[in-house]
């Protein structure tokens, strides 16, 4: 057949040919759009042989606040240590020891695991700060709890302070005042002058009688577990675990900046719970998240003191320039 019809014919076989040609063999992939084959490559669903990606592992959750330094230890309530070389404090009429025998303490009593949370400095917990002082018992109880926290049992303290290795003072076996804020000069205060509620005369006198220095100014000044500044500085408040002394629940440790006891163990219970000084202040500690592979049973202590401060009389204290 010639002519029109003809030539119209085999131009239509001729694209039937074509489109057969390009069709793929039986039981091959169909290709895709460049944009949606962009899209098939970088999902694991659509990849022969791969399964999607699992979801990252969360981080376990610290067992205490970025600010606070976890302990968990066996803490004997009572030791008995060696003392090498003695000092006795007329003034203070107090026993100063130097030096303790290299050796571990003696344990009186029953062996206890405690697990906690402690700041690392003192208040506000902050390093290159300074600590608030002419806080009271109860002040420094409120603040702590206005921060989520609560005061350290004083057993608590003593474990941060003696650290993993149970010494003496923070840093080892030897009283050492180049490590520690410790034995300045004693300044006769006014009290008349610091206890005045008139700032314009408290105030001079409280920074002439000021020897602190910065949380961590005193690198050394830190235990085995990494708490700051414990010995020396500024004393600070802790809950008794049984009522004794002036305080009732209320004790000193740490002995500031003069040339008073400042190691570990020692505890002033000669002061009412509503005693203010020019360096007293507080740290906090906080029940730490309970230890997912669970060891020995945890120390259960007593209810918490009862804060018997009037509302409204909170004092933030009294923080050096």
């Amino acid at each position: 057949m010639t002519g029109p019809r003809s030539a119209l014919t085999a131009l239509l076989l001729h694209a039937l040919s074509s489109c057969e040609a390009a069709k793929p063999p039986e039981g091959a992939e169909r290709p895709v759009p460049s944009a949606l084959a962009a899209d098939r490559a970088v999902d694991p669903l659509d990849v022969p042989g791969t399964t999607s990606a699992a979801p990252a592992a969360s981080a376990p959750s610290s067992p205490c606040p970025e600010d606070m330094v976890l302990v968990d230890t066996d803490v004997c309530p009572q030791v008995q240590r060696t003392c090498l070389k003695d000092e006795y404090s007329k003034a203070n009429k107090i026993t100063i020891c130097h030096r303790f025998a290299e050796a571990s303490p003696k344990c009186t009593s029953k062996e206890r695991r405690q697990r906690f949370c402690i700041d690392r400095y003192e208040a506000p917990n902050r390093e290159g700060a300074r600590a608030p002082v002419m806080v009271d018992f109860y002040d420094a109880m409120a603040l702590c709890t206005e921060r989520g926290k609560r005061l350290c049992w004083e057993s608590e303290w003593i474990a941060a302070c003696e650290g993993p290795d149970k010494l003496p003072f923070p840093y080892g076996y030897a009283r050492d005042p180049k490590k520690c804020n410790i034995d300045n000069r004693y300044i006769k205060p006014s009290l008349e002058k610091f206890y005045s509620t008139d700032e314009r005369i408290s105030g001079p006198e409280l920074t002439r009688l000021d020897q602190g220095v910065p949380s961590g100014g005193k690198p050394e000044c830190k235990s085995g577990f990494g708490v700051h500044d414990q010995t020396g500085n500024v004393d600070e408040w802790v809950m008794l675990e049984t009522k004794r002394g002036k305080g009732g629940w209320a004790g000193l440790k740490g002995g500031a900046w003069g040339h008073v006891r400042n190691a570990c163990r020692p505890v002033t219970t000669s002061h009412v719970a509503e005693f203010t000084y020019y360096n007293v202040s507080f740290r906090c500690c906080a029940d730490a998240k309970p230890d997912p592979s669970g060891g020995a049973p945890l120390w259960t202590p007593p209810p918490l003191p009862k804060n018997e401060k009037p509302k409204g009389k909170l004092f933030r204290g009294w923080t050096p320039n």
